[in-house]
């Protein structure tokens, strides 16, 4: 029997479908490490459940994994999801000798100063960067790369605490608004911004998908109201997609990756090149995972448990039609108090919806990029596609009052 512990210091819907594709998984034993007391149903997926105070410590990890070892011997695989936990995992596979990726390895997609330092040094094109201390050392890397600039922690994930700067008032503001330092200060990328998944077995990289975000990421989180859209082509013969590709096998390649999911964000910039915004070790977030597995007649998840546990890779899978995602967001703060142009929508998508999660009525507004709600809009047509989702969120109004 393979001892695998799972954690997930938050038991949220993603999470569980990855915990639940391990469990189904042939010889396992699973265990799961929550910071909050997950559901009853989510609980049977497990073999036992524990609760730490802080799924984010690795002293805490430490016991759970200790006390696991001296009941049921060797842990085979030591596992979870989100980017905030993937060093802690590291240091304690290192400690207690589990398989899979290191410390190090963990911090070099983790850091993203450290990510583009390496990234640079093995040739794969990502923006100019420089850690800052304080004024002068900002200073000193705007002269030269300009405004504007990216200013965010070392370890964020993803769009999130991330700042664009485009003067120095907007820079004295951003220094006083993130505490930590060094600060990771980048140059601007501009252009088209795409993302890139991969699967990786045995440090080869097996399968790419493609998508395209409607506006970036980054434009999203700094405005509120913007109803956004990721786009999945059907069609990548699009010579960029190949560039793509090889920047991104690249990148895999010069940081090490053995084995897992990644999600790399990046540029199509107004000179045509491609440019790594950064990568993550991990499946991505705002339901991509679900809609890759959709377009290529894949479970995401499964093929996720099956190279991580079992070092096994089910594909191939090609892309068999084209999607989208439409994030449901709108202007205002408060509760969500009505829902404004769905039926004229749906009479519009027609049997184009494949999945939806409607904004609830009552909700205080969410924070997150991800919005209210989403609708996933499928088409072997691409065109059809994107018509449909852009005119979904021009539909579709979200009122909301304090």
């Amino acid at each position: 029997m393979r001892n695998i512990i799972y954690v997930a210091p938050f038991p949220m819907a993603t999470t569980i479908k990855f915990a639940k594709a391990i469990s189904e998984l042939q010889n396992v034993r699973l265990f799961g490490v929550f910071q909050v007391q997950p559901s009853l149903e989510t609980k049977k997926l497990f073999y036992q459940t524990v609760t730490v105070q802080n799924a984010l410590s690795v002293d805490h990890l430490d016991s759970v994994v200790r006390s696991l070892i001296g009941k049921y011997g060797r842990i085979h695989k030591l596992l979870g999801i989100l980017e905030n936990v993937q060093e802690q995992l590291g240091v304690l596979r290192d400690r207690y000798k589990i398989p899979g990726m290191s410390a190090e390895g963990a911090r070099q997609f983790r850091e993203k100063g450290i990510m583009k330092e390496v990234l640079r040094k093995n040739g794969v094109p990502c923006a100019r960067y420089r850690r800052i201390k304080d004024l002068s050392s900002a200073l000193q890397f705007i002269d030269e790369v300009g405004f504007p600039i990216v200013l965010k922690p070392p370890s964020g994930a993803g769009c999130r605490s991330t700042i664009r700067v485009s003067n120095f008032e907007e820079l004295m503001d951003a220094l006083q608004e993130i505490k930590i330092r060094p600060i990771l200060a980048e140059e601007f990328l501009t252009g088209i911004e795409h993302s890139m998944e991969a699967f990786t077995v045995n440090g080869v990289p097996r399968f790419c998908s493609f998508s395209r975000y409607y506006p970036s990421p980054l434009e999203v989180m700094q405005t509120p109201w913007i109803q956004w859209v990721v786009l999945f082509p059907n069609e990548l013969d699009d010579p960029i997609y190949q560039q793509a590709k090889k920047v991104g096998i690249a990148a895999i390649r010069a940081l090490g990756l053995q084995e897992g999911m990644t999600h790399m964000e990046w540029f199509r910039r107004p000179d045509g090149s491609v440019a790594v915004g950064e990568i993550g070790a991990r499946p991505p977030g705002a339901q991509i995972s679900s809609v890759t597995g959709l377009i290529h007649g894949m479970n995401v998840y499964r093929t996720w448990a099956r190279i991580m546990v079992d070092g096994v890779w089910d594909g191939p899978y090609t892309r068999k039609s084209a999607a989208a995602i439409a994030f449901l967001r709108g202007n205002g703060q408060g509760r969500i108090v009505s829902i404004q142009g769905l039926s004229e929508a749906q009479k519009k998508m027609g049997d184009l919806v494949v999945d939806v999660k409607l904004p609830r009525v009552g909700a205080m507004k969410s924070s997150g990029y991800e919005g209210d709600g989403w609708v996933v809009i499928q088409h072997p047509d691409t065109e059809r596609v994107k018509h449909a989702a852009l005119e979904l969120i021009t539909t579709v109004k979200i009122k909301y009052q304090y």
